[in-house]
């Protein structure tokens, strides 16, 4: 089905490019720059009158005034304001497209699907993910705030509180602690999901399980100083919790919990399959 036939798809164009375009992220650069401008005079007008300047400090301050740093700043950012938008706004329609198939697939209506794109919770995401696209330049970490708003549509789930938590994240860790979570995704869900485990057994469970993932190879010994990093970087932003164990010394006794904010985060970067 082409773009064109796909009603949905097509309120999706139409909304992306009217939410652009009215869109208040890119004012913030703008809002940034005009606050620094004045502390930009100050120490321009400090470097000409200061008695104590040198001759070369002088210098230095004539040719970094003739460099326009605010001007180049302004455009430079308005520049990658609107490219970031654009990735994200291509990416998301992208990701969207598979989640309206998918659901057609499962019976949802039309009117279903509209229904959740004209939601207030998922204007509010989208303004989430626009705010967190300011924050980096990396096309695949745009995918990922691209991939949790829609799977967030696809789950019907876009609670604010949990959104943001993510979409702070998707830009926050680096590709090797995505790598991670995934490992312990596949280690610890099922444990994490099993029905009828006794909460009172669980440090024992979790150290037994824990075990199994250290000797499978998958922390090894020479990478130690790069996982203990994202783990680090994973539990800062509340997807694993680090737990007592046998003891704080050498590769795999530091032992890490999946969160079940983890086990979502994880799914919701996931790619949406459609059936051929």
């Amino acid at each position: 089905m082409g773009l064109t036939d796909n009603e949905v798809a097509a309120e999706n164009q139409r909304r992306r490019m009217e939410g652009i375009s009215k869109s208040p992220v890119g004012g913030v650069i703008e809002d940034a720059i005009s606050l620094a401008r004045p502390a930009l005079v100050v120490v321009s007008v400090a470097a000409a009158t200061g008695a104590a300047a040198t001759s070369a400090l002088a210098v230095a301050g004539s040719v970094v005034a003739g460099l326009g740093i605010v001007d180049w700043f302004r455009k430079l950012g308005s520049a990658k304001v609107n490219e970031n938008l654009e990735s994200l706004g291509q990416a998301t329609e992208e990701a969207l497209d598979q989640v309206e198939r998918v659901l057609l697939e499962h019976g949802t209506t039309i009117d279903e699907i509209r229904s959740r794109l004209n939601s207030k919770e998922f204007a509010d995401g989208m303004a989430s993910a626009s705010l967190q696209a300011l924050r980096t330049a990396q096309a695949d970490r745009l995918k990922r705030l691209a991939l949790i708003l829609a799977n967030g549509v696809k789950e019907n789930d876009l609670g604010p509180e949990g959104l943001d938590d993510m979409m702070r994240a998707a830009v926050e860790l680096k590709d090797e602690d995505i790598t991670l979570l995934g490992k312990l995704y596949l280690s610890q869900n099922s444990f994490l999901v099993r029905e009828g485990k006794n909460p009172d057994k669980w440090h024992g469970d979790i150290q037994q399980v824990w075990h199994i993932f250290v000797d499978s190879g998958n922390l090894p010994r020479h990478e130690h100083l790069s996982y203990r990093s994202a783990f680090s970087r994973l539990e800062s932003v509340g997807l694993v919790q680090q737990i007592a164990g046998i003891g704080h010394y050498g590769v795999g006794h530091d032992l890490y919990a999946l969160l079940m904010e983890g086990k979502k985060f994880h799914e919701r970067l996931q790619e949406i399959e459609v059936k051929q």
